[in-house]
């Protein structure tokens, strides 16, 4: 971490807290006490389980192409917390964002306010601030009680895939997990869904009929659409985008289909199937960090035209993840798969996911850094083909993008 990534986490963290506080309450007060900034400032709301990044960055791309001012806020970021806050495709500077939770901290102490919730009141000071017309705001954890849905104005709601994540925090099931990532659903608001399992239609069909919204179920966009997210999946997300920015005209916009198609070739969303380089050496990076994402990399490695070839995985993952799941999904018993721990957070060894998995354990190895396991690698003379794959945690590749160990193709 950077010295000025350290002093901002000095100003977002209250010592002794913890690091995930849900609830509405807290933002409440606080945005009260500020004056409510960018109350009148309609919000496109992104929740789900996987894909409500990339669902943010195709929305907030095409934005810029049709040049309505929008504001970006994103959980969580790979590098820098500046990387949370954007206008038109430009994270807030680090002195200006220093400077929002200079302002912010006696508030922080009296209402106790999570760092969830200050990055969000931070965001909705500093777009308020710079004219911001469209606010896109994704869910940080469930959305119940996220920080996001404190915001009074949310008339189109967009569903990335919603499965099994954070049972600590929203329940064990896929019903508890869904009606807690449902209750974003406002009023008379449009919903917009990519496909989900039968009970999560179930339950968000019912959701929706009780605020009277608007449910609209969308289909993968067809290939000859350019994405500029790479993978097969990223055509569900954009379908889901590109259904959100046709109802635009609600709220006073129309985007014509030659601005939508322009803005979703030109999304970026690092981290997510991301070809890099390590010293020179190619690398495919994807943040998959819970069984569902897994399950989706599994499925994308088929389109791949080496998928059927044996192939090496580094793979970090998190102690409260589906360790066991993530693995069967994207190993192979003629795969090559090296676990490594996540930065400065409990992690799955190789020990316990061999025992998990004991059909694996043969072709599972352990390295004590990612970079160890990669010059392990490199020391073995011909770097492998295809290009090895680094997954299983967003918070292990920010790690290695921090300090500098990864290059973008």
């Amino acid at each position: 971490m950077s010295t000025s990534d350290e002093e901002l986490d000095e100003l977002l963290h209250n010592r002794g807290q913890s690091r995930i506080a849900l609830g509405l309450e807290r933002i409440q007060h606080a945005l009260v006490e500020r004056g409510n900034p960018c109350a009148e400032i309609p919000a496109i709301q992104v929740a789900g389980t996987n894909g409500k990044g990339s669902i943010a960055a195709f929305l907030h791309s095409t934005l810029q192409v049709a040049g309505i001012r929008s504001g970006l806020t994103i959980s969580p970021h790979l590098v820098s917390w500046c990387e949370r806050i954007q206008i038109d495709g430009e994270a807030i500077n680090f002195e200006t964002l220093r400077q929002r939770l200079e302002v912010l901290q006696p508030l922080r102490r009296r209402l106790q306010l999570s760092a969830f919730e200050l990055i969000i009141m931070a965001a909705l000071e500093h777009f308020a601030d710079n004219a911001v017309e469209l606010l896109i705001l994704e869910v940080g954890l469930g959305g119940r009680l996220d920080a996001t849905t404190a915001h009074p104005l949310r008339p189109l709601i967009g569903l990335g895939n919603i499965g099994i994540d954070h049972c600590e925090y929203l329940g064990d099931s896929l019903t508890a997990i869904t009606c807690e990532k449902s209750a974003v659903i406002t009023r008379g608001s449009l919903v917009v869904s990519a496909n989900q399992e039968q009970v999560v239609r179930a339950l968000l069909e019912k959701a929706c009929e009780h605020e009277r919204a608007t449910l609209q179920w969308v289909q993968p966009l067809p290939p000859y659409w350019k994405l500029g997210i790479q993978g097969e999946l990223q055509r569900e997300n954009a379908a889901v985008a590109h259904a959100l920015l046709q109802q635009l005209s609600r709220l006073g916009w129309t985007l014509d289909e030659t601005t939508i198609r322009r803005g979703l070739a030109q999304a970026h969303w690092p981290g997510r199937l991301q070809h890099m380089q390590w010293h020179q050496r190619p690398l495919l990076v994807d943040g998959a960090h819970n069984a569902l994402a897994a399950k989706r990399l599994a499925a994308e490695r088929n389109h791949w035209r080496d998928g059927h070839l044996s192939r090496t995985w580094i793979l970090g993952i998190q102690a409260n993840k589906q360790g066991t799941d993530i693995v069967r999904y994207l190993v192979r018993s003629s795969d090559s798969c090296w676990i490594v721990p996540v930065p400065c957070l409990a992690s799955w060894s190789r020990q316990s996911l061999s025992e998990s998995c004991p059909e694996l354990s043969q072709v599972l190895q352990e390295a004590e850094d990612a970079e160890v396991a990669l010059q392990q690698l490199a020391s073995a003379g011909s770097w492998p083909e295809p290009s090895p794959v680094l997954a299983g945690s967003l918070y292990l590749i920010g790690n290695l993008l921090g300090r500098g160990a990864l290059q973008a193709e």
